[in-house]
């Protein structure tokens, strides 16, 4: 399984469509790794991100 994921292969495992949805992520603290110009993002720091951010919704 792929640890690091490009901008694109993590929007579609987090569901997102946008571009400026991912962004909104990373301003929520969802960290980036950045060789040189090349920028990735772990799949345990999405796991663990979306884990510390669930909260139970009613509606």
């Amino acid at each position: 399984m792929i640890e690091y994921f490009t901008y694109k292969e993590a929007m579609s495992y987090l569901g997102i469509n946008s571009y400026q949805g991912l962004r909104n992520l990373f301003s929520e603290g969802l960290p980036i790794i950045q060789v040189g110009k090349t920028k990735k993002i772990s799949k345990s720091a999405i796991d663990e991100f979306m884990k510390e951010h669930q909260k139970v919704i009613n509606d």
